[in-house]
């Protein structure tokens, strides 16, 4: 018998719950259906759901139709619970999807959908409530099909048989087979829905029953288990407790886990308890549990949702947890009842973080406050009773912020040192920004050489465990990139704790020093709205700072899609129930997070004073004289025992931005001898080529030439960088300027060559600038070619130079016999003209 782990999903009152109970009556699981309104459903169990009407917490029953054992998960459908809900899919082998046939697909339905295809699983629609649908079935179908793609109505085999084709051209080898035989078979259908290539459709009522037969038909057949391993491994999907245990509850993966067996995660190793199998609100004691079921454990004492678990031996060196795609994006201040201790009040607040990880509970020491992240004001309210049933205190929530969050414009290094008396440690961090919606990544740089590999493992561990702030108004760091770039230990004084220190330093010490952009979550939506309003509703979108696409045309209504930011698209929808008068719909889902619309606002009543945030210092401890004395941030370079990483970095890149080569002066040297022997110039002058007449001078064309690479010397030549980061077309102007100078005063023909590979449709531009030939390559066309092909060309017949630090443009100059110059050398012989020119200046003046 084939096992499966079934999700039931669907929008707040579509009827997920009424049709569970129809499943399980109908597989015999339950001997009488309950009812939401009764308050005796069999999976909603907990007091505040039977209460509410409303389910808040996953539950699971077990139960075998026909050749399959399955269980069912119920998960939340309001949105304020979608976190909830997105934890279960890592285990699921098939989902399946609520619609109510009175209200279609709505907001959540799409979010859901998105969840679902994010992590990739099968998914089964169920269209309840059709008996009191006002749509055909052909109109629903029509519906889904435009949200959702290749849905196809399986409720009868004539619908099925119907849509053949359909089901047979999403895949080519399906296709053949119904060329073949005129029949797609079951065989194939079952791995089109697998693949996510058809989602099966099926009509019905939950609260009647009907439908529900058909649909465990369908299950049955067009289902298949999972393929698993001979180990042990689980992934966690939940932690509850009781009155007695901590629960962790899992689905098994692979392998079998008994009773006192022992489990590996995150390099910890513990041993199991006890397992139960729970149906609703009660629960069987097994002594093993399989590949396919789902069980809660006891015993385990640090797990998480999202973790893996495996046997001894066969653990991975490194397991990655998931991050969830949903978030919070409201943060509410939890305020204790007058004569409540916060410090003993939040290791049990802390409990609820562990079944709920995204509530981030945060203790404020310097203002006295608890804050913690939540979903929205539903929610908030369900915290409150949770915190009241079990812990027997009254709390109240606030109203409620938006969640902000910082990230890097550019490029830094940030220096922690730590180092009071008897301990040492350094830390470099490159801090680099990344596209929106990546989160934090950290990684190393160094090898053994340069720092024990244990030590570095810690800084990236230091680096994962803490929640790092920005410095424009504390909140969490996102979308940046921090590299371990060098580190440094001592050999007697080091302990753990010093690079810990020294890390957290490093990353607010780069902060301090970055460019910072503040950050606020946005919607994306759909708004449906008669013709006429069209002009309103731009015009809102507008003031709200959206974006929105083209209006489409459905008929009577437009369509517009878009993003606005959480907090001026949040209460949108009563004003557009309001001006359409019930017509209009509006459809929000969480779209992650864009540049902040009013940041100055934000920060400035923020208030937030980075450098006296103790928690979070950017400051250093250095030593001497044998005590440790603390040195400000801007400081801090000017202290440090290892050189900056990032000018190494930045010259390395600009050398060898655009070939991924490296070659040291001397190992050019022996490729040279070894490739083209001693270096032998030509003592005479051929007649001047084309190429050479098309760049002299006009007055003299028989003197020196000398091409300049021109992107290679301005970001080599340090104040012509530094104008580059922020005016690119000034530091082109003064470089033109300075070699203006340099041609007029030598009397060399000077040939400045420029990088427009990049630019698409470019043909590339040539002109004089004061004596030096400009030249901007065409598109396709890189500086290097041009160069190279310019010194094959002219450097044959007359006396050239090449000014690059590009080492494969000197190998051509090489093969040629030409002169070649590296940047920095080049510079160097510019300052010598300068200061003949102002010695020259100097003297006529006199």
């Amino acid at each position: 018998m084939k096992k499966i782990v079934l999700g039931i999903l669907a929008h707040v009152d579509a009827g997920k719950t009424t049709l569970s109970e129809a499943i399980l009556y109908a597989a015999g699981a339950i001997r009488n259906p309950g009812r939401v309104d009764h308050g005796n459903t069999a999976l909603d169990t907990h007091e505040i759901e039977r209460k509410r009407g409303i389910t808040v917490f996953n539950g699971q029953a077990k139960f075998t139709y026909g050749n399959m054992e399955a269980t069912l998960i119920d998960t939340p459908g309001h949105v304020d619970f979608s976190a909830e809900a997105e934890r279960v899919l890592g285990v699921l082998d098939y989902a399946v999807l609520v619609i109510s046939a009175t209200d279609g697909v709505q907001s959540h339905t799409r979010t859901l959908w998105r969840l679902l295809s994010l992590y990739n699983i099968p998914t089964f629609i169920f269209i309840t409530k059709n008996d009191l649908g006002r749509k055909s079935e052909e109109a629903l179908m029509q519906e889904l099909r435009e949200v959702f793609g290749n849905c196809i109505n399986f409720s009868s085999d004539d619908s099925i048989s119907a849509n053949a084709e359909n089901i047979a051209e999403c895949r080519e080898d399906i296709l053949e087979e119904y060329i073949a035989t005129g029949e797609v078979s079951e065989k194939s259908i079952v791995s089109a829905v697998s693949c996510r290539l058809v989602f099966p459709c099926y009509f019905g009522s939950g609260l009647r029953g009907e439908g529900v037969e058909k649909f465990l038909s369908g299950l049955s057949r067009y289902t298949e288990q999972r393929n698993s391993g001979d180990s042990f491994s689980a992934k966690v999907f939940k932690i509850s407790r009781d009155k007695k245990d901590r629960l962790s509850h899992i689905r098994v993966l692979g392998g079998t886990l008994r009773v006192r067996d022992t489990v590996v995660y995150n390099g910890k190793s513990e041993k199991i308890s006890g397992i139960r199998i729970y149906s609703g609100a009660k629960f069987q004691t097994a002594e093993s549990a399989s590949a396919g079921d789902v069980a809660a454990v006891t015993g385990l004492s640090e797990t998480g949702a999202g973790q893996l678990l495996f046997s001894q031996g066969s653990a991975p060196a490194e397991s990655i947890n998931e991050k969830p795609y949903l978030e919070p994006v409201m943060r509410y201040r939890l305020v204790l009842p007058e004569g409540a201790d916060p410090k003993v009040f939040l290791p049990k607040l802390r409990q609820l973080e562990e079944e709920d990880p995204l509530l981030k509970i945060e203790w404020n020491e310097s203002i006295g406050e608890i804050h913690v992240n939540l979903m929205g004001e539903i929610q908030a309210e369900i915290l409150r009773d949770i915190i009241e049933e079990r812990f027997g205190i009254s709390v109240s929530i606030d109203s409620g912020r938006v969640v902000y969050k910082e990230t890097v414009e550019n490029t830094v290094e940030g220096v922690g040192h730590y180092e009071p008396l008897r301990h040492y440690a350094e830390v470099h961090l490159i801090m680099e920004p990344l596209p929106r919606g990546s989160g934090l990544v950290f990684s190393s740089d160094l090898s053994v050489n340069q720092l024990d590999l244990n030590w570095q493992r810690l800084i990236l561990t230091n680096l994962s465990e803490k929640q790092h702030l920005g410095v424009l108004t504390g909140s969490p760091l996102t979308d940046v990139k921090i590299t371990v770039a060098a580190g440094r230990a001592h050999q007697k004084h080091t302990e753990g704790g010093d690079f810990r220190q020294a890390t957290y330093r490093a990353v607010r010490q780069g902060l301090m020093k970055a460019k910072s952009k503040l950050l606020e979550p946005y919607y994306s939506y759909r708004l449906e709205i008669p013709r006429r309003e069209l002009s309103r509703a731009i015009n809102d979108i507008r003031q709200m700072c959206g974006t929105y696409e083209t209006p489409k045309d459905s008929g009577d209504t437009v369509i517009i899609e878009g993003k606005a930011p959480v907090t001026t698209i949040g209460t949108y929808a009563s004003a557009v129930a309001s001006y359409t008068g019930g017509e209009g719909r509006l459809f929000l889902w969480a779209a992650g997070y864009g540049d902040c619309h009013d940041a100055d606002k934000v920060i400035e009543e923020a208030a937030y004073e980075p450098e006296r945030d103790l928690d979070n210092t950017p400051d250093s401890v250095f030593c001497a004289h044998g005590g440790g004395f603390t040195v400000k941030w801007n400081k801090v370079s000017e202290y440090m025992h290892l050189e900056s990483c990032l000018k190494e970095k930045k010259t390395e890149n600009i050398k060898h931005r655009r070939k991924n080569i490296s070659i040291e002066e001397k190992e050019l040297e022996a490729i040279m001898l070894r490739e083209f022997g001693p270096i032998k110039r030509p003592s005479y002058k051929e007649p001047v080529t084309v190429a050479a007449k098309e760049y002299a001078p006009k007055e003299s064309r028989r003197g020196q030439y000398l091409i300049v690479d021109g992107y290679n010397v301005i970001f080599a030549w340090e104040a012509l960088r530094q104008a580059a980061e922020t005016d690119l077309e000034g530091a082109r102007e003064t470089l033109m300027n300075i070699l203006a100078n340099y041609s007029a005063f030598t009397g060399c023909n000077v040939i400045l060559v420029f990088d427009a590979y990049g630019v698409s449709g470019g043909n590339g531009e040539k002109f004089d600038y004061h004596g030096v030939s400009v030249v901007y390559t065409k598109e396709n066309e890189t500086g290097d070619a041009y160069i190279e092909r310019l010194i094959y060309n002219i450097g044959k017949n007359v006396h050239v130079r090449v000014v690059t630090s590009d080492r494969l443009i000197q190998l051509t100059a090489v093969r040629t016999g030409i002169l070649r110059m590296s940047a920095a050398e080049f510079e160097a012989e510019i300052d010598r003209v300068d200061a003949q020119i102002g010695e020259i200046i100097g003297n006529t003046e006199k």
